[in-house]
């Protein structure tokens, strides 16, 4: 595909500019802690006391969001068509994993919060010292509208550079051993998805007390979004390895959705509950931590089905 190919309507440049214009919030405010402000911060917050981990883990994260400039400029700039595949895929996969749980969560927490309904008292005074409301509110507003324009950018982006891969049908089936990963991905995705359902519906075995005592409606929607990008992701995998006539593009979507948020939100979670806590709460259980690696694995399996699927559909 030629650089002219690339199309420059009024739509994608207005998607460009609300796509650029959602990172700075986050930037802004990345960019004060870094330089050791406070603001958003209230008297109290473990995050008053900087350390290594904490200045390390705002300067990757100030870096994620700053790559998504460059991500949007790739999507809409004519040389952008020029970029190898595996250099655009990897940021894109991310972006969509990353943004693709809290497109479903926030609105909804967003609604819950206007019904009346919330956190326990106790959640909320631990989340109030933690940061102030209106960082929360802000920043995932931005993370919202993000994802929203990115997939407004990518979609047809996608589908001019790479759309014969995915048009037509699966066909026949993939090879045996790509099958055996399916499964895996499939049954990693029932079991994740059952446990993260039982939590979205107030269950607490394997939380540890803070954890559990902080259960509420909007820690159960961000519980049910798990566990429907994990039921996406080993869905999507078994469909694609069992081939058949129906459409392609949609196990391929389901699966590139499902394994991304699966993936990354696993990997992020997991390496957070690693270090120190930043709000100052207890560590994540055993118990949690299994779920995120089984998030982590169940995503792997379904992004390796994926790349088997659509690697040998080769263009033109």
């Amino acid at each position: 595909m030629t650089a002219q190919a690339v199309h420059t309507g009024a739509g994608p440049k207005a998607l460009r500019a609300v796509a650029l214009a959602a990172t700075v919030p986050y930037l802004v405010l990345k960019s004060a802690w870094l330089s050791g402000s406070r603001v958003g911060i209230p008297d109290g917050s473990p995050l008053l006391e900087q350390g290594t981990f904490l200045a390390v883990a705002n300067a990757v994260t100030l870096a994620m969001d700053a790559s998504v400039i460059v991500l949007v400029l790739v999507l809409t700039r004519p040389w952008g068509t020029r970029v190898p595949s595996w250099l655009l895929t990897l940021p894109a996969f991310v972006a969509t994993g990353l943004l693709t749980p809290i497109l479903f969560a926030f609105p909804a927490q967003l609604l819950i919060r206007a019904a009346g309904q919330g956190s326990p008292a106790a959640a909320g005074e631990a989340a109030r010292s933690f940061l102030d409301p209106w960082v929360f509110t802000v920043v995932y507003t931005g993370f919202s509208v993000q994802g929203l324009a990115l997939a407004g950018l990518f979609v047809p982006y996608a589908r001019r550079r790479w759309g014969r891969r995915w048009q037509g049908v699966p066909g026949r089936g993939l090879p045996s051993p790509t099958g055996v990963v399916a499964g895996a991905a499939a049954l990693g995705g029932l079991v994740i998805a059952a446990v993260h359902l039982y939590w979205a519906f107030g269950g607490t075995a394997g939380l540890g007390e803070e954890q559990a005592a902080a259960r509420s409606a909007l820690t159960g929607v961000v519980s049910a979004v798990h566990a429907m990008c994990a039921l996406a992701a080993g869905a999507g995998a078994a469909l694609l390895a069992r081939g058949g006539s129906r459409a392609a593009w949609w196990p391929s979507a389901l699966t590139w959705t499902g394994s991304a948020a699966a993936l990354c939100w696993g990997l992020w979670q997991w390496i957070a509950s690693l270090g120190p806590q930043l709000d100052g709460g207890e560590p994540a259980s055993a118990a949690v931590r299994s779920i995120y690696a089984g998030q982590m694995i169940t995503g792997i399996c379904a992004a390796a089905v994926l790349t088997r699927f659509l690697v040998p559909r080769r263009e033109g």
